[in-house]
């Protein structure tokens, strides 16, 4: 569902004054059906949130238990019953044939959301995100996150969000 784009991005600019404000938006954003077909990234420097946002994420999503950021694995996947969930960290990616040989491509190739930490490692490599979101700490607990979609699927999470 990762379809063209045919209008200018979309950009929404929010303010998350703490935690419980990030886990709002990441529920808010597991309810839009969308989501289901999604290839998000999420952009910002280290301990800017990101991988909280996609611990709430998964959360609101139906993932139990711990979710654990894929630094060292590179790639963390989570079967629901009617979702199946990749969480990248491309933090440490930095060899091009690790792309091929982790079947990277035939996951971005299947239905399913992807979420993508530090996607500009990856460069090349990854299809256009549908929604792209740049969290910045503008405070020890406040994050300003700008949300940027890129195509259909981007510009219909942005909708259904009504932010």
């Amino acid at each position: 569902m990762n379809a063209g784009i045919d209008h200018p991005p979309i950009v929404k600019s929010l303010v998350w004054s703490d935690e419980a404000a990030t886990q709002l938006f990441a529920t808010a954003l597991a309810a839009q059906p969308a989501l289901r077909w999604a290839f998000v990234e999420l952009h910002g420097d280290l301990g800017a949130g990101k991988t909280t946002l996609v611990r709430h994420l998964l959360h609101a999503l139906g993932v139990q238990g711990r979710v654990k950021s894929p630094t060292y694995a590179v790639v963390e996947p989570y079967e629901l019953p009617d979702l199946n969930v990749w969480h990248f960290d491309f933090y440490r990616f930095n060899d091009p044939r690790e792309w091929e040989e982790a079947g990277f491509r035939d996951i971005f190739a299947s239905p399913g959301l992807k979420l993508a930490e530090w996607p500009d490692n990856a460069a090349g490599f990854l299809p256009r995100a549908d929604l792209v979101i740049h969290l910045e700490a503008i405070e020890a607990t406040s994050r300003q996150a700008t949300l940027t979609a890129q195509t259909d699927t981007g510009r219909a999470l942005l909708q259904g969000l009504e932010i």
